[in-house]
């Protein structure tokens, strides 16, 4: 493993490995087969480009799609490895190239489509050349019961006979135990080592929320926290997707469409913008995404359902892949329910394939309807415990009001079942507040004994009612009905008031700000604060200009937790610049001069140039950047008290002026300096008397501030 470390900080920037990726590394390493679950974000590519690099021979790359297969190369070759692809982008010649440096042993990583891998001509001339490893990236996409089933998945079944030799890695963000035991199967990886990281991704605040306008909610949501980031909205049709992108632009924001109906090029085109452009929003289906390398997404948004938790947990992973705050939004109503519920039952799916997608379905509509933590919702359906509150989703940070809803529900499947069990939700919810309208009256539900019995709730109550009731399977939106509501068999008990139903309120529309709700623009970063942001802006531009006269994605020169480090730490010389995260000897040799000579025209603030700790520098940039003693508490989760004793060092140090604290004016000064001199506190040193005769009004540390001025001004 030492040559592994060696490359790990040499080519990639890095001093340590994250959670499972030395194990990882070290089994392929040996020539073991590894099947490997890591959030996105974690550090899969790690564990394959690492043994490519350190085993004799050629990484291969399953990449299932081409458009993202160039910018993954081009990343590995800024770093100086000998990466290439080969795919239908490419002449002839192209691809003869590519071929001859994979023959000739002169390439270290090749990545290839599961289709063009599998051809008798690839397996070939695969046979022909010295191999490291087969790296199957996306891995559930071999499985029937996953989200994302691509047949010719299957067929790279036959690696494990045609090169029994090579060690082979599978890898997902996403699998539950059933796919990852089809993972095995149709893999052949019954002999691989199995390393499941934690599905947890604590930088992502969780949002989901209910209830009509979610156009607007959405707009709220991105203005009040990402008014300049990069994000992603996802919807469920193409014309939607149009719809909401022309909206967004009319909004001010650059939004660009991606769906499947648009032309390659057109495709082409919006997701290299969206890779080497700050501020970009792609409105999507999901056919973008999958495989999305960019960093710095700080929010993803929906604004119709996934189709499962797996997709809801792909899809949302492709936010803060950079491990820094970001947000995931979504809005749900009971149309997008129903919608799913009639793609189940009306595709061509055989009865066991359509039971598990109910299933799926049931598992994500809980996760919706659930008045507790999501994360801990989230994280049980993966089987990894968590029994805490996370405190960074949206149930946690503004608990969602309850309440005893068994009457409501009675009402409710009363007047479903009063009216035929036919109507849809719209209906009944006209009934039960008592509307008279053609179609009531013709059908005599006007006479029913639940008509008007509902007057107290407004529609939009109603309709999360039986949002709720569906959500719980006490109802069924049967698709022959077009939507039309009937009873289950498990509402009986409720319907007889023999267990109860604790309904969830809806919510006001208003955004949760938790650890990853921040506005996470360029100035918003935890620890780039504004005393710093001159700073941070002339970094940004330098990345861009660096980034363009390479023709690659900003990220690709370095993440915004690189730019964070360079800020924070403020290095002055190339040997110091190896001390910060993602900066390699490549990089360091080929941008190090122009980064130093950026943070040398932008010298920290005066009062930062000091010799005190940094956990005394940390509250004086707080203070700088505008916050007072009691906002740097709260924001560092320290007392007070604790923030004025860092004052008083750097009063002490000669770097602060205690007349610049606003907490303190004149006359608060002169009260405790009159106490401080009558006492002769001034001589001993001794705070405590002085504490008493001000009868606790100031604390400790304000009173270090004074006694630290004057021993400074002796």
């Amino acid at each position: 493993m030492d040559r592994a470390r060696d490359v790990l900080k040499q080519i990639f920037g890095y001093d340590n490995f994250r959670p499972l990726q030395d194990e990882v590394i070290s089994t392929l390493i040996g020539g073991g087969d590894v099947l490997t679950i890591m959030p996105t974000g974690g550090g899969k590519s790690l564990c394959y480009q690492i043994p490519s690099l350190v085993r004799s021979g050629t990484g291969i790359v399953v990449s299932p799609l081409i458009a993202l297969m160039q910018d993954q190369v081009d990343a590995l070759t800024e770093l100086g490895v000998k990466a290439s692809f080969l795919n239908s982008s490419q002449t002839r010649d192209e691809q003869r190239a590519v071929e001859a440096a994979l023959l000739d042993g002169t390439l270290d990583l090749l990545y290839i489509s599961p289709e063009r891998l599998t051809t008798n001509r690839m397996m070939e001339l695969l046979a022909s050349a010295d191999l490291a490893l087969f790296a199957i990236d996306e891995a559930h996409c071999v499985s029937q019961w996953g989200h994302d089933f691509r047949p010719e998945y299957r067929r790279l079944s036959q690696l494990s006979e045609y090169f029994p030799h090579v060690p082979r890695i599978g890898l997902t963000a996403t699998a539950d135990e059933r796919t990852r035991e089809e993972i095995v199967t149709e893999l052949r990886l019954n002999s691989a080592e199995q390393f499941i990281a934690s599905f947890d991704r604590p930088n992502l605040c969780y949002t989901i929320q209910e209830g009509g306008a979610p156009r607007e909610a959405l707009w709220q949501f991105i203005s009040d926290s990402h008014p300049t980031d990069s994000g992603i909205v996802y919807c469920l049709s193409r014309r939607k997707v149009e719809d909401v992108a022309e909206w967004l632009s009319a909004k001010g924001r650059v939004a660009l469409p991606y769906h499947a109906g648009l032309d390659a090029e057109t495709r082409r085109q919006a997701q290299a913008r969206f890779l080497r452009e700050d501020g970009i929003i792609m409105v999507a289906t999901v056919a973008f995404g999958m495989g999305i390398d960019k960093p710095d997404v700080r929010f993803v948004a929906h604004l119709n359902l996934p189709k499962s938790i797996e997709s809801y947990y792909q899809e949302t992973g492709r936010a803060g892949r950079d491990g820094l705050p970001a947000n995931t939004w979504m809005a749900y109503g009971l149309n997008d329910v129903i919608t799913y519920q009639q793609w189940i039952e009306n595709s061509e799916a055989g009865a066991a394939q359509k039971q598990v997608e109910r299933q799926k379905l049931d598992a994500l509509l809980g996760l919706c309807e659930h008045s507790e933590c999501r994360r801990q919702s989230l994280l049980t359906y993966f089987n990894e415990p968590y029994d805490k509150k996370c405190g960074n989703c949206d149930n946690c940070l503004s608990p969602p009001e309850t309440m005893d809803g068994l009457e409501l529900a009675q009402k409710a499947l009363s007047t479903v079942y009063r009216t035929g069990q036919r109507f849809g939700v719209a209906y009944m919810v006209k009934i039960l507040r008592g509307a008279v309208d053609d179609r009531i009256v013709s059908n005599g539900h006007d006479q029913v004994s639940t008509f008007g019995i509902g007057k107290s709730l407004d529609g939009k109550g109603w309709r999360s009612v039986f949002r709720q009731l569906i959500a719980r399977g006490f109802l069924i939106a049967d698709p022959e009905q077009h939507g039309g509501l009937r009873l289950s068999e498990s509402c009986r008990p409720l319907l007889k008031g023999e267990t109860p139903f604790h309904l969830r309120l809806l919510k006001r529309s208003k955004s949760s700000r938790g650890k990853g709700a921040k506005s996470a623009g360029s100035k918003s970063l935890n620890h780039v604060l504004a005393v710093d942001n001159d700073l941070w802006e002339a970094l940004i531009a330098l990345r861009v200009e660096l980034a363009t006269k390479q023709n690659v994605p900003p990220y690709v020169i370095c993440h915004n937790r690189t730019l964070e480090e360079l800020v924070l730490n403020r290095p002055q010389s190339l040997d110091a610049l190896e001390d910060i995260s993602g900066l390699a000897t490549r990089k360091i040799a080929r941008y190090g001069e122009a980064f130093l000579k950026v943070i040398a025209a932008h010298p920290a603030d005066p009062v930062l140039q000091n010799k005190l700790t940094d956990t005394v520098n940390q509250s004086l940039r707080l203070y700088l950047s505008g916050m007072d003693a009691g906002a740097i508490a709260d924001e560092r989760g320290i007392t007070i008290s604790t923030v004025y004793d860092h004052f008083a060092e750097a009063i002490e140090a000669g770097v602060l002026d205690i007349s610049a604290l606003p907490e303190l004016d004149a006359a608060s000064i002169s009260e405790i300096t009159g106490i401080f001199e009558e006492l002769n506190i001034y001589e001993t040193g001794r705070l405590k008397p002085g504490y008493d005769a001000l009868e606790g009004r100031y604390n400790y540390g304000i009173l270090k501030c004074v006694l630290a001025d004057r021993l400074i001004s002796a």
